[in-house]
């Protein structure tokens, strides 16, 4: 599932994530897996994620950025 991670843009049905690929070969690898409720909504701010959940609390959940190259194991052109 594509996520928009600009903080404005909420999520549109419950999702588990334990990472984030960005388009240029990128992710930010959770330190645990999380879920999304609908009205969610994620961004990043000095490198950190931040999910401001629908009722107006935030949380930056732990994690790291990698560098992805190639394509993951499992996943086919």
């Amino acid at each position: 599932m594509r996520l928009v991670a600009d903080g404005i843009t909420p999520t549109s049905r419950l999702v588990l994530m334990d990472d984030l690929e960005t388009d240029n070969g990128h992710a930010f690898e959770l330190a645990s897996p999380l879920f999304l409720a609908v009205g969610d909504r994620i961004g990043f701010e000095g490198g950190r994620l931040v999910v401001v959940r629908a009722d107006g609390d935030r949380m930056m959940p732990a994690g790291d950025w990698s560098t992805r190259c190639g394509l993951r194991a499992g996943r086919l052109p």
